[in-house]
This record gives structure tokens, C-alpha cells and sequence, in this order.
């Protein structure tokens, strides 16, 4: 046939039209000019990236009639039968298909003649990592000590598959993927060469299907042109290509983002009726959010992220207002049902499940904003507890049938400041449970926070100046009681209310003296009062928190 695909056609000829693999071209010059160009080379890197291509610029550059030389003249005759692949002196030899010990035996005996009209006669061995162990073995030798006229370039995709007794013989050089940006303009001159117009957002969506392979990208252009008659618009590369739309994909992140549940699944059906792969697509929005978090993440994104400048200004004006928390919670939720996706049946169904979970799931807040919100809630509820001190210390006025009496709250924490009660009509012969009462009203009304550490408890005895309280509860009510602030308010309040100095006994009974049924419901009482007590809601709220376990100490 007379039609060349353009991976032949535009094939690079010498090491600086070879396109971003400075590394690998660099050093080889470098070594052809030093004389220092090793007997045994190994290639390795991605498909397309330009391996074989660099073997037969070597091999132009070592037989080249003025060589070697850098820069092969492609005029001589050597250099001439390189390119149409017609030399007899460079072995071009797959590795697949001659991976027999009988073969690599036959090659080891020919390597002992001379070249026949060049300096050097060359054995590139493509995928080389498909010989067969006997086969590696056969050629150990050969290769550490070939004849001074003799060189070996192998090439391999997979070179953890080359044993290492044939790794250590070579000097190795390792090819990169090409970028998005690379592919797109190399794609573009040869279209220009071609006389063809293609748009760049097209030549973009092609050289990001290409995956960083060079030639993976050329053949779809092929494709593409072969494809269409005149100018080549976007929606004849999509038609063709069966791809996705990148507006598509953004407006899916934009849906998500701004939690339009509708707009999502319709967005998803279109795709499904118009046939695309539901799984590349999943993989596609996993990519595009990871691309989104790292623009929200990092400044300078060049290495970071291989995808149109153009696209990287939509992604930044896309998480403008979104946290980063935000995102990493959608991309840690999308990578873990990855396996789910892949694996199940009904792929679109799956994804809409994920889509709904998504929605379900709130947006957690940055560290630095929870820590803002738990200052100002301690603010808030030093404020709260310092107005209710200042309340308490105001004058306070109970009626009684000797008239008003005023008397001052916890204002200072003494007894000192504690203005008598009046024990009206006191009747010492009533029942002591319905003193207890009276006594735990006024508890409750002047000090709340000691009543409630008193709530369970009980006069034990009652006689003369001597009042022993029975408290019921666990340590920490028990403690509180004890405390020498609250041990002098009880004997304070106590006094003026038999209006006699009393002698008060804080006596203490455990919860676990109580029987089974009173440790039951007071576990539960206390559990309901943890729930809702304000500092516990309002941090369930704050960091969207669950209540897992209540334990009673």
C-alpha cells in the first residue's frame, strides 16, 4: 500500500526531533561524542514513547559513514537502508516471536563475523522481556563480552520481567510518558503538514485518550482523518472516538458540587442512552476530582496535573468557593466504591447509588474552622455561666408571712455571704422526707448546681443540732457535695433554716449499694442527662458526629 499511517510518516529521524525524552537523547549524544556509547543498551518506558525509534537513530548515529557522529546525516547509505529498515548490518528482531534458546543460539554464532560495509553490526531486540529464561542464559555470555564490532539495544515495556543477570550487562535508560500538552502540539504541525483543520480542544481530547503514548495519539488522528471529509469539528472526533465530552465531566463536578441531585441523573442518562462505557466514566470523574483537589491544593500545578492549560483556569473558577474537606470527602467516597462500580452488572445503577450517598453526605468543615467554632462555643459558654453568677448575686425576694426578707446568692462561693433563711411555721415533728423537700426547693432555687448533685439524696437521721445527709449517686456527685464551698452552703442553708447552728454529716451511699431496678433507672436518667446536656449537642452538631456509647463511671 502506498499510504503511510503517520507514526511512520513523520517518524523521527534524529535525537532532536524525538519528542520530550531529552533525558534519554542528551546522554546518548553526549556518550557518541565522549566515545563512551556502552556495548548493550536497555530501553525501557510506556508504549509509543519512542524506544525503537531511538535504537534506529543510535544505529544511523554508530554506521553513519562520517560516525560515529551525533547527528546521522540520513543521506549515506547506511543511514539510508536504516530508515527503510532494509540494513544488513542492524538486526531489527522481535522478541515475541524468536524467544527460543535455538534462536538466541544461532544469533550468538553469527555475531562472530564482521560487519559487511559498516562500523558496526547492531542487534535491536524488540520486547526482549519475552525470551525465555533459557534463552537469557544462552545470551548471558555473549552479551557481558561481545566482540568489539558488535552492539546490543533491547526494548521492553515490562523490564521487571528481565532477569537481573541481563539488567546488570546493560546500561539502562528509562523513556517517560509524553504529556497532553506535548501530544496536542506535535498533532497540530503535522496536521497543519497534512492540510488539515482541527480544532485544539479536539486535538486535546485526542492526545488525553492517547495516555501518554505518542503513537497511541497518531493512530487516533489517523482515525480521525480517514473519518471525515474537509474541515474535523469536535463533534465528529466525539462521534467517532465514542469519548466523553470534557464540558460533560465539568458538569457533572458542578452538579455535585452544588448538590443539584436532578441535574446529575439526567446528565447521567443522557450518557447511558448515548451509549458510552459507564465504568470510563466513573474512572474519568475520579480523575477530574483528583485534578480538582490538587488546583484547590497546590499553586503551581505543571507536574502535577497533565491536562489543557484552559481546563486548569475552569477547575480553579469551578472550587473557587469550595473547601478543600469538601473535595477530598467526594474523591475518598468515589475511589472507595470504585471496586463496586467495576465489578457490578448494572453499572449505571451503582453509580446513581454512589451519587445519592454523595448527596446524603454532609460537607465536613476545615480544622481550622471546627477550632474557630469550639473557641467561640467555650466563649459562649463562659459568657452564659458569668451572666447566671451575676443574676444569682442580685438581691432576691421570697415571701414569707414575717414579711420580705432579702437575701444574696453564690455571688462569693462563702457561707459568709449568705443572708439567713427564714423557717417559717417549721414544724420539727413533720415528716423528715417533706423537709428534705422544703430543704431541696431552696437548693434549687438559689443554687441549682448544687441541687443536682443533691437530687437523689435523703436525710438519714435528724437529731437535735445534728442533720446527716444521705447522698446517692457515683463519685463524681459524691465529690462535688464534698467540696469545702458546698459543704459550708449546705450547713449555712441548713442553720438558718432550723434557725440553730446545725452540725451537717455528708454521708455517702454509692450506686452500687442501690438494688438492680435503682441502678437501672439512674444509669438512665444520667445518660439522658449527658444527651442533652447543651456542650454535647452542640458538639454533635458542629463536627456531624454520632453518639456511639454512653458510659456511666
Amino acid at each position: 500500500m502506498s499510504y503511510l499511517v503517520l507514526a511512520r510518516k513523520y517518524r523521527p529521524q534524529t535525537f532532536d526531533q524525538v519528542i520530550k525524552q531529552d533525558h534519554v537523547t542528551r546522554t546518548l549524544s553526549n556518550a557518541i561524542s565522549a566515545g563512551r556509547v556502552a556495548h548493550a543498551i536497555l530501553f525501557s518506558g510506556p508504549r509509543g514513547t519512542g524506544k525503537t525509534t531511538v535504537a534506529r537513530i543510535l544505529a544511523k548515529a554508530m554506521n553513519c559513514k562520517d560516525g560515529p557522529v551525533p547527528v546521522p546525516c540520513n543521506a549515506c547509505k547506511s543511514c539510508r537502508e536504516i530508515t527503510a529498515g532494509s540494513a544488513v548490518d542492524v538486526f531489527e528482531i522481535d522478541g515475541a516471536s524468536n524467544n527460543s534458546v535455538d534462536q538466541i543460539r544461532e544469533l550468538r554464532e553469527n555475531v562472530k563475523y564482521m560487519p559487511a560495509h559498516s562500523l558496526y553490526k547492531i542487534y535491536i531486540i524488540d520486547e526482549v522481556h519475552m525470551l525465555s529464561i533459557a534463552a537469557f542464559n544462552a545470551l548471558l555470555k555473549t552479551l557481558e563480552e561481545p566482540p568489539p564490532h558488535v552492539m546490543f539495544v533491547f526494548a521492553t515495556t515490562e523490564p521487571r520481567k528481565i532477569p537481573i543477570t541481563i539488567l546488570s550487562r546493560c546500561q539502562r535508560h528509562d523513556f517517560k510518558r509524553i504529556d497532553v500538552e506535548s501530544i496536542s502540539k506535535h498533532m497540530e504541525k503535522l496536521c497543519a503538514k497534512e492540510g488539515m483543520e482541527i480544532a485544539v480542544d479536539s486535538l486535546g481530547l485526542i492526545a488525553r485518550e492517547a495516555g501518554g503514548s505518542m503513537r497511541d495519539g497518531l493512530s487516533l488522528l489517523d482515525h480521525v482523518m480517514s473519518c471525515t471529509k474537509g474541515a474535523i469539528t469536535h463533534e465528529h472526533v466525539l462521534d467517532i472516538l465514542g469519548v466523553i465530552d470534557r464540558k460533560i465531566i465539568f458538569n457533572f463536578s458542578e452538579a455535585i458540587l452544588r448538590g443539584e441531585i436532578p441535574e446529575l441523573l439526567n446528565i447521567l442518562d443522557e450518557i447511558y442512552n448515548a451509549g458510552h462505557d459507564m465504568k470510563k466514566l466513573y474512572g474519568d470523574l475520579i480523575e477530574h476530582f483528583r485534578n480538582l483537589l490538587v488546583v484547590k491544593m497546590v499553586e503551581k500545578i505543571d507536574r502535577i496535573v497533565d491536562i489543557p492549560s484552559h481546563e486548569i483556569d475552569l477547575m480553579r473558577d469551578q472550587v473557587k468557593e469550595v473547601s478543600r474537606t469538601f473535595l477530598n470527602q467526594i474523591l475518598d467516597l468515589l475511589f472507595k466504591e470504585e471496586v463496586s462500580i467495576l465489578n457490578s452488572t448494572k453499572p449505571k445503577l451503582a453509580i446513581e447509588m454512589v451519587f445519592i450517598r454523595m448527596f446524603q453526605m454532609k460537607p465536613a468543615l476545615p480544622i481550622d474552622v471546627l477550632i474557630a467554632k469550639l473557641d467561640n462555643l467555650r466563649k459562649d459558654i463562659h459568657e452564659t455561666r458569668t451572666d447566671f453568677r451575676d443574676t444569682e448575686s442580685k438581691p432576691v425576694f421570697r415571701d414569707n408571712p414575717e414579711g420580705l426578707i432579702e437575701t444574696s446568692g453564690e455571688a462569693s462561693g462563702t457561707a459568709e455571704s449568705i443572708k439567713p433563711f427564714t423557717s417559717a411555721a417549721l414544724d420539727l415533728n413533720e415528716n423528715i422526707s417533706s423537709i428534705w423537700e422544703r430543704l431541696l426547693a431552696i437548693f434549687s432555687e438559689k443554687y441549682p448546681s448544687l441541687a443536682a448533685n443533691l437530687k437523689n439524696s435523703k436525710i438519714k437521721s435528724l437529731a437535735g443540732h445534728r442533720l446527716e445527709i444521705e447522698v446517692n449517686g457515683n463519685d463524681f456527685n459524691i465529690n462535688m457535695v464534698r467540696r469545702n464551698k458546698n459543704t459550708a452552703i449546705i450547713k449555712k442553708v441548713c442553720s438558718d433554716f432550723f434557725g440553730k447552728e446545725m452540725e451537717v454529716i455528708i454521708a455517702a451511699k454509692k450506686i452500687q449499694d442501690l438494688d438492680n431496678q435503682d441502678k437501672i433507672d439512674h444509669a438512665e436518667r444520667l445518660k439522658q442527662e449527658a444527651l442533652s446536656h447543651p456542650l454535647v449537642t452542640d458538639t454533635l452538631d458542629i463536627f456531624n458526629g454520632n453518639i456511639v456509647e454512653v458510659k456511666i463511671l
